[in-house]
């Protein structure tokens, strides 16, 4: 379900700190019902993709077509390239970061996606992307849901565009995050959840 930017900004996560200068893009519930302490164990969900019989949440089916579509339009494009990314045209949100975070678990990469994590805490998870389109933050915020009588998940996206490309990117981007992307990880989301994994 989705939510509205206020369900993140509204909270104290330590990403806010890290990078006020990006946007709030998306911010969806995630059906992960659980304790208080299964943060990690959705980071590993998400970070997994190693073909044995555990997909990424980037590798549902319909998802993982358009990203090969992205990846496909940003090599004849030139959207990808290694200068226009970390260390290149943007540095990483790794060194922003405070001592108490920079010297905690940095948390895995995700195998499936170029995300890049940046650091990893108890209640959140935040994982960076950056290409010559956009610099882009998955985090993900370990919530109590009261109604429900548990704890879930929270997906933000934060993004920082580059100039105009990068913002008519994010536009023409949208509906296809909305119809394909976003329905398609949820529900694997919540089967690789409900599995176990």
């Amino acid at each position: 379900m989705r939510l509205p930017s206020t369900a993140h900004t509204g909270r104290p996560w330590r990403i806010h700190e890290i990078a006020p200068d990006f946007t709030v893009e998306d911010v969806w519930a995630l059906p992960t019902p659980g304790g208080p302490d299964d943060l990690a164990r959705l980071v590993r969900q998400f970070a997994s993709g190693d073909g044995g019989g555990r997909n990424s949440p980037i590798d549902a089916p319909v998802a993982k077509v358009l990203f090969a579509i992205r990846w496909k339009l940003g090599k004849l494009l030139g959207w990808d390239r290694p200068g226009d990314g970390f260390g290149g045209r943007v540095p990483s949100l790794r060194d922003r970061l405070p001592e108490d975070l920079r010297a905690g678990d940095r948390g895995p990469d995700l195998q499936a996606a170029p995300f890049r994590s940046v650091y990893q805490a108890h209640d959140e998870w935040a994982a960076e992307m950056a290409n010559r389109t956009v610099h882009t933050v998955m985090h993900l915020g370990w919530v109590p849901d009261p109604g429900a009588g548990c704890h879930r998940a929270q997906m933000t996206v934060l993004v920082k565009p580059n100039g105009l490309l990068g913002s008519l990117y994010m536009t023409a981007i949208k509906p296809f995050r909305y119809v394909g992307v976003y329905p398609a990880l949820l529900r694997m989301i919540g089967r690789e959840w409900a599995a176990g994994s």
